[in-house]
């Protein structure tokens, strides 16, 4: 993962020690021998991270954070504290920093910190991009979609946004679900709070729970001090469990106690902490299909499915691939150094017939590959991978297309919807803008899941 990174260390040898891990590591790392330095370098040049121990004298730490929320708000912060500063380092994380590491130093933890503050900056490139290259509704500017399917997930995010009611989020692996999770938490009043996201299937059990919970000192070999979970420094924002299905039956029981009295313990210790937090989970798999193989627990289940939204597959929306497809050609544009301006009309239409098993995620890394290869300024047929342009789906389905009559539903409900709310919710009203019957017209709201009992008595 690319991206530049500043290391600021009052330690020479500490300094050039940690730049060099880094620097093995694939990193681009450039090096600031105390705070003083560290603003100064931040002025003249743009960093993506910024790695900075707190104890230094004149510029502390906490000045160099400081100066980046106030100058370069999408700056990633990470601080490197030592044992007695960690009260300190969690007040810094709801003033804005992305994340703590405690000494000594272990290269796992800071390649693992490193690699989440630039994943942060690379979602943030994202959603930059989404609002000034396209024009869907402004409050959706970090989704992308037309498609009937995805507008519904939009009206359901207006609803939920700003309760405090658990949201699960289903689908297919790179359809967009933490993208789904993100928009919920911008769209909230807990906007401004922390929004920290937990997947349960990349750390092993005992690693996971400590992460979410947090643990005290001596409560297992290398618990050197007290170290707060996700759920403490999540508290008044927002925490996203992914890949839920992967959590332990142990962890299972501990998530049903924080759904049900918002309370939990760290490891180690009997007190328990209440938290304020948003619990928004997502799922690869079918939780009813793993609560019948006793992989997962019913009672968990019917906690965290208050708020269900399935996000379709990508093959499910065709309409959507050549806006996607479009976006990526920028995006991967920008990030490359290559003048490509469009997709041939040929390669459009075989990106729309493939079925995209890997969804959004695969479009992506498919013109990522055919921006780097192509030799003209626009991605032509030669440029995209043998599975795409071979085109051996055996059936309309598997080729990305559909029956005209399904093709059709989607504009014919916005036309419906459109009419409606022309006419005030207004059936009769409504029908004759449309000239068809009123009972055309009732019949084709059931089948599109609009209320029929709304507008009854303006009828």
């Amino acid at each position: 993962m690319t991206g530049q990174i500043l290391v600021v260390d009052d330690d020479p040898i500490e300094c050039k020690s940690l730049s060099e891990f880094l620097r093995l590591e694939g990193y681009s790392v450039d090096s600031a021998e105390g705070g003083a330095q560290a603003i100064e370098k931040m002025q003249n040049k743009p960093f993506q991270v910024v790695l900075t121990d707190v104890n230094m004298p004149d510029v502390t730490g906490f000045d160099v954070l400081k100066h980046a929320a106030e100058n370069c708000p999408d700056l990633s912060v990470v601080l490197i504290t030592g044992y007695g500063q960690i009260e300190a380092a969690v007040e810094a994380i709801k003033l804005g920093a992305f994340d703590y590491i405690t000494k000594p130093l272990i290269d796992e933890g800071v390649k693992l910190a490193i690699d989440r503050a630039l994943g942060r900056q690379q979602l943030l490139r994202e959603n930059l991009e989404l609002r000034k290259q396209l024009g869907l509704r402004n409050q959706y500017s970090m989704l992308l979609g037309r498609d009937h399917s995805m507008q519904k997930i939009y009206d359901i995010i207006d609803v939920v946004a700003n309760t405090k009611a658990t949201v699960l989020i289903t689908g297919e692996s790179g359809t967009g679900k933490s993208l789904i999770a993100h928009t919920v938490h911008q769209k909230s009043t807990r906007r401004d709070q922390p929004f920290i996201e937990v997947s349960c299937g990349a750390l092993p059990e005992t690693l996971l729970e400590s992460e979410l919970f947090g643990h005290v000192r001596g409560a297992f070999t290398g618990a050197h001090a007290d170290k707060p979970g996700k759920f403490e420094l999540a508290d008044g924002g927002t925490i996203f469990l992914d890949e839920i299905s992967a959590a332990s039956p142990s962890l299972q029981v501990k998530l049903l106690r924080i759904l049900q009295d918002r309370t939990f313990e760290k490891i180690g210790s009997n007190d328990s902490i209440a938290t304020d937090v948003r619990i928004i989970i997502a799922s690869n798999k079918d939780l009813n299909q793993e609560i019948e193989a006793g992989n997962f627990r019913a009672d968990l289940y019917y906690r965290i499915n208050v708020v269900p939204i399935e996000v379709p597959p990508l093959r499910e929306r065709v309409c959507d691939v050549a806006k996607l497809a479009e976006h990526f050609t920028i995006m991967c544009s920008r990030e490359n150094n290559k003048n490509i301006n469009g997709i041939t009309d040929e390669a459009m239409r075989r990106l729309q017939q493939h079925n995209w098993p890997g969804n959004v995620r695969e479009l992506e890394n498919v013109i990522e590959r055919a921006v780097i290869l192509a030799k003209a300024n626009t991605i032509g047929i030669d440029d995209l991978p043998p599975r795409i342009t071979d085109n051996t789906a055996t059936s309309p389905q598997e080729a990305g297309v559909l029956p005209l009559k399904q093709a059709l539903e989607g504009p014919e409900r916005e036309i419906i919807e459109r009419a409606l709310r022309a006419a005030g919710w207004n059936r009769q009203k409504a029908a004759e803008m449309l000239q068809v019957n009123r009972s055309t017209l009732f019949k084709k709201m059931r089948k599109y899941e609009f209320s029929v009992s709304r507008g009854m008595e303006t009828d």
